[in-house]
């Protein structure tokens, strides 16, 4: 989890840089646009594999929580028919 708050606040520093060097290094319209568009994608593309490992990982956990849960009601029924004999 904590990569992902790592990624969050670097795509914020590149979007900021990015912004900065528009001001300090003026370019015509096209490049700009050009620029930014490019940009942006390479933006949302990270954002898009960042959103998938996160989906992933959230999938993984549930997974493993759901296999730890059925081997307690397991161990549980197990207990149960011991005690009752």
């Amino acid at each position: 989890m904590e990569d992902n708050g790592k990624l969050g606040w670097f795509l914020a520093g590149a979007v900021l840089g990015a912004g900065i060097a528009l001001l300090f290094a003026p370019k015509s319209g096209e490049d700009t646009r050009k620029y930014i568009g490019e940009t942006s994608k390479e933006g949302r593309e990270a954002m898009e594999a960042s959103g998938r490992e996160l989906m992933d990982r959230g999938k993984e956990l549930y997974d493993r929580g759901k296999k730890i849960a059925e081997d307690a009601a397991d161990l549980f029924e197990r207990g149960k028919k011991l005690v009752q004999g």
